[in-house]
């Protein structure tokens, strides 16, 4: 079973009904996931995971910015998060990099979200591969991951 259906079947468990798209040209990056929906890249809400000290933290961001991991996110957190590496990601979230979701992690996660991501009525999340995203409002993701928000970005 791909990231994909996996993630599917985590939504179900919460019902939620995503409306993901899947593009063969693929989503991996921001960027790429903006030309495939011909949006802007800020509305592409990318999942960056690093290593924290109970599992992954998984900032979900805007793809237009960066992320601050050695004040913000240690102002947020109280500790500055490791980087990490692919092996990392799949082990602690169960999707490889490029296809990580806001939510659906398979092990407990950490997960900060970036507030500029409420400038938008809409942001597009990765579905858990690197083919396949999903439409949400930024207030539904944010309460469906759980995420504390904050100023993440550099």
């Amino acid at each position: 079973m791909g990231g994909h259906e996996v993630w599917l079947e985590q939504c179900a468990e919460i019902d939620f009904k995503p409306e993901a798209r899947r593009y063969a040209e693929g989503t991996k990056t921001s960027e790429d996931a903006a030309n495939q929906l011909g949006c802007d890249v800020a509305h592409i809400a990318k999942s960056i995971v690093f290593e924290g000290n109970d599992g992954a933290v998984v900032v979900i961001t805007s793809g237009a910015n960066r992320v601050e991991r050695k004040r913000k996110i240690k102002r947020l957190l109280g500790y500055k998060p490791s980087m990490t590496n692919p092996e990392y990601i799949l082990e602690n979230t169960g999707y490889s990099p490029g296809g990580v979701p806001p939510f659906g992690h398979l092990k407990p996660c950490t997960v900060l979200m970036d507030e500029d991501l409420f400038q938008y009525e809409i942001v597009w999340g990765a579905g858990g591969s690197a083919d396949t995203v999903f439409p949400i409002k930024p207030d539904e993701l944010q309460r469906i991951s759980g995420a504390t928000v904050g100023d993440v970005k550099q």
